[in-house]
């Protein structure tokens, strides 16, 4: 629903969608694209941090993971010709914070419960995020929050609701 809502609109005629065709070659369907294959990506991290997490302290895991994160990231930058110097003082702030709020807490906690609960539940939970972002970006960014998105994140979060639950 939320993927849909990009292309799509509810309206009193009904659920209204571009042909396929066009539907498929819109950027909105390769972010859509780009997003299944990180999830695929973040179910394996999930699954193979649910094996590693119990073995490893926090501290090691999450130094090892964000470590080779960040050297693959800095590999493709250069890669890429991009330069990684000579932003303003307020993007270097805005690097720090998210390195610091979203990532070490954030995904640290994600991490920090893979070693106590099935990485399954945690994967249900993450879903909350795109919801969390959608709310900051209204807020933050005075960003339109479309009925169909507003409807699949109502759904996202009584699913989460529904999954801690059981």
């Amino acid at each position: 629903i939320v993927a849909l809502s990009d292309t799509c609109s509810l309206s009193a005629a009904g659920f209204i969608c571009p042909p396929l065709a066009t539907f498929i070659q819109g950027r909105a369907s390769w972010g859509n694209f780009l997003a299944l294959i990180g999830a695929w990506m973040g179910a394996g991290y999930l699954m193979i941090g649910r094996r590693l997490r119990p073995k490893l302290s926090l501290m090691g895991y999450i130094y090892v993971v964000y470590g080779m994160a960040a050297l693959t990231l800095l590999g493709l930058a250069i890669l890429a010709g991009q330069p990684l110097f000579g932003y303003p003082a307020q993007t270097y702030l805005w690097f720090v914070l998210l390195a610091l709020v979203p990532q070490l807490l954030g995904h640290s906690s994600y991490n920090y419960a893979l070693a106590f609960v099935p990485a399954a539940f945690v994967a249900v939970v993450l879903l909350g995020e795109p919801v969390s972002s959608g709310i900051l970006a209204f807020f933050l960014l005075h960003e339109n929050i479309t009925l169909l998105k507003g409807f699949g994140a109502i759904l996202t979060l009584v699913g989460i609701y529904i999954v801690s639950k059981n």
